[in-house]
C-alpha cells in the first residue's frame, strides 16, 4: 500500500495525468505484492526520467529482489497463471499498465523488473 500510493504520489508530483498516476500505483502494488509472496520482500526504487533539457519525460519503476527466482519467466508472464494460488494477473497485469517492461530473473538469485511510463503530456517543440 505504501509503495503505491509513493508512487502516485511521486507519478502527481511529476505531472503525470490521473490515469497515469493510477496505473503507476497499480504497477507499483502489483509488483511489490508479488515480492513479498513469492521473495519475502524486496526492493522498489522509483526515479524520474528527465530529458536533455531537464524536463520530465517518464517516471521508471525498479523491482528486485533476492528471492528464489522465475523458472519459467513465458509462463510467469501468462494471463491467470500463479504458483500461489491467486489471480495471475499480477505481472502481466504490471505489464500493461506501464508503457516498457522488462523482466530478468536467475534462479536462487532474484528477479528484476525495469518498467517505464511515459509522460502523455509532453510539450511540443514549435522551434
Amino acid at each position: 500500500m505504501q509503495a503505491a500510493r509513493a508512487a502516485r504520489q511521486m507519478a502527481e508530483h511529476l505531472g503525470f495525468g490521473r490515469a497515469q498516476a493510477y496505473h503507476v500505483a497499480t504497477a507499483a502494488s502489483e509488483l511489490t505484492a508479488n515480492m513479498a509472496v513469492h521473495a519475502g520482500g524486496g526492493t522498489l526504487h522509483l526515479q524520474p526520467l528527465t530529458d536533455n533539457d531537464g524536463s520530465i519525460i517518464g517516471l521508471e519503476m525498479r523491482a528486485e529482489d533476492q528471492g528464489p527466482g522465475i523458472p519459467d519467466l513465458d509462463l510467469a508472464m501468462t494471463e491467470g497463471y500463479s504458483t500461489a494460488r491467486r489471480l495471475g494477473c499480477g505481472l502481466p497485469g504490471a505489464s500493461r499498465l506501464m508503457d516498457e517492461f522488462s523482466i530478468s530473473s536467475t534462479l536462487g538469485q532474484g528477479t528484476r523488473i525495469r518498467a517505464i511510463k511515459w509522460c502523455r503530456h509532453r510539450p511540443v517543440d514549435r522551434s
